[in-house]
């Protein structure tokens, strides 16, 4: 697959993803500059409110220093328009047969997402090596990933929902997880606020977890 060694590349930028949900597409690159300051070099905006492409747009023209993929993407037409707005990337939270086949060729990388050893294998089958493994905590956690590492050993993770700081430190120990994802970087309190201050201190902790 031509898309492998980006989606790769991207999930290695930061030890943890942050997940954010944006309300208000002006306050998105003081947002992202916040993380970078932080140490952290990715964010996936989750295509949840109407203003998520134009938030994926302003923080791709004005913050470089931040790699930004699309969350939340249902559709062929969602990576479509993702990618018009900017992304570099895009991930679903599950998967679904036109996914897996558009997001091999398509214009950017894709990250499928699975929860069970079933979804895996299709996933697998149809090209991929990298996934998200959502709801990571109702799904079996660290458990479960390293359930998954005997018989898919090729299979690498970014486990999303559920993690937090306390516990995010377990997953990234695992050898088949090249990241994790998570919203607690990005409290919407603080977002609304503009407390760009904690949001950076949140990020640094964040940025540190895999020392």
């Amino acid at each position: 697959m031509r898309h492998a060694a980006a989606i790769e590349k991207y999930l290695r930028l930061s030890p943890v993803m942050p997940v954010v949900t944006i309300a208000d597409a002006a306050l998105a690159p003081d947002l992202a500059r916040a993380l970078v300051r932080g140490g952290i070099h990715v964010i996936e905006v989750t295509l949840r409110t109407p203003v998520a492409l134009r938030a994926m747009e302003a923080i791709a023209r004005t913050v470089p220093e931040i790699t930004v993929g699309a969350g939340t993407v249902l559709s062929e037409s969602d990576l479509k328009a993702s990618a018009d707005a900017g992304a570099a990337f895009a991930i679903s939270p599950g998967a679904t047969r036109e996914l897996l086949e558009y997001g091999a060729t398509g214009p950017i990388p894709y990250l499928p997402a699975i929860a069970t050893a079933s979804e895996l294998m299709a996933g697998l089958a149809a090209g991929y090596r990298c996934f998200k493994f959502f709801p990571a905590g109702a799904a079996g956690g660290t458990a479960m990933l390293s359930s998954f590492a005997g018989p898919f050993g090729e299979a690498r993770f970014c486990p999303t929902g559920g993690i937090s700081q306390a516990t995010v430190k377990s997953y990234l120990e695992l050898s088949n997880v090249l990241c994790a994802g998570g919203s607690w970087l990005t409290p919407a309190e603080a977002v609304s606020k503009k407390d760009w201050n904690l949001i950076e201190s949140l990020a640094a902790k964040a940025a540190a977890s895999r020392n």
